[in-house]
């Protein structure tokens, strides 16, 4: 019970509500290059809503989902459309400090898009106040933007 009490405390305690995403493409590349940060705990949390069989242990630096279930996850909770054509990413790198997962994801594209829908779910059935922060930086075009539960899709003109 005071277990309980405790956890159920320490949430509210919680520094932000908030991921980071960055999306990258050099020029003459026709590959995306995703990295996204989330919060481990907010990650566990997420991950049961998507896998409800997940059960998620005290020490996360052990890895406790499968790489191919991690894509999974993220390519249902983010979605990257190039020029109308949805795009799928494969996970090239998963690390996990205790605090943060850090997930690294490549996704073929094209040489040089022209537009770019993306759509992010994370954790937007789970917080009111979720902030899913977008950085672009897509053959010299750069822009940020905030997705959040209400407003979970953006669109970009890349030219």
């Amino acid at each position: 019970m005071l277990k309980a009490l405790i956890l159920n405390f320490l949430m509210f305690l919680h520094p932000t509500h908030v991921t980071l995403t960055t999306i990258e493409q050099h020029p003459d590349s026709d590959t995306l290059k995703v990295l996204f940060r989330m919060y481990y705990d907010d990650f566990s949390e997420d991950f049961k809503l998507y896998d409800p069989a997940f059960k998620s242990i005290s020490i996360p630096e052990d890895k406790v989902v499968p790489d191919d279930r991690i894509t999974e996850y993220f390519n249902d909770r983010v979605r990257i459309t190039i020029n109308r054509t949805p795009i799928k990413g494969r996970l090239v790198n998963v690390s996990n400090d205790g605090l943060e997962i850090i997930l690294v994801l490549h996704y073929k594209s094209e040489l040089n898009p022209e537009k770019l829908t993306i759509m992010n779910k994370v954790l937007t059935k789970i917080y009111s106040d979720q902030s899913n922060m977008i950085y672009l930086n897509v053959n010299g075009y750069q822009d940020a933007m905030e997705l959040t539960p209400e407003h979970f899709t953006e669109k970009r003109n890349l030219k």
